[in-house]
């Protein structure tokens, strides 16, 4: 008769420390910690966001260039995703039988890329 495998040794518990925070921050948090940090009021440093954000719809724009940077952290790219027919494919859960992928209409996706300097720090 063959023997038993010796029982393994359960893994350690890990431990979440419920008291950090793990929301991400909101506008008013953002506005606070930016306006304290370079010496402006809030309502200058909302300026400066609205400012940036009309900037970026221009640049992303059909007329625009199509990308904008964001300094020291990541580039704003549009991105064109042509239309797409009506098609029959195989159906993934259902092997042997086909589905109807409904076609969709051409559009503009914004895609965020991470700067490699950014990539490497984190």
């Amino acid at each position: 008769m063959a023997k038993k495998a010796a029982p393994k040794a359960a893994a350690p518990k890990v431990v979440v420390d419920k008291s950090v925070k793990t929301k991400a921050a909101t506008k008013a948090e953002i506005y606070t910690a930016l306006a304290d940090k370079t010496k402006l009021t809030k309502k200058q440093v909302a300026s400066v966001f609205d400012a940036y954000v009309e900037w970026t719809k221009k640049q992303l724009a059909k007329k625009g260039p199509g990308a904008a940077l964001l300094p020291g952290l990541g580039k704003i790219k549009a991105v064109y995703k042509p239309a797409t027919k009506e098609t029959l494919k195989d159906n993934p859960f259902k092997p042997g039988e086909k589905m109807v992928v409904k076609a969709k209409p051409s559009r503009t996706n914004v895609k965020i890329v991470a700067l490699k300097a950014y990539k490497e720090a984190l």
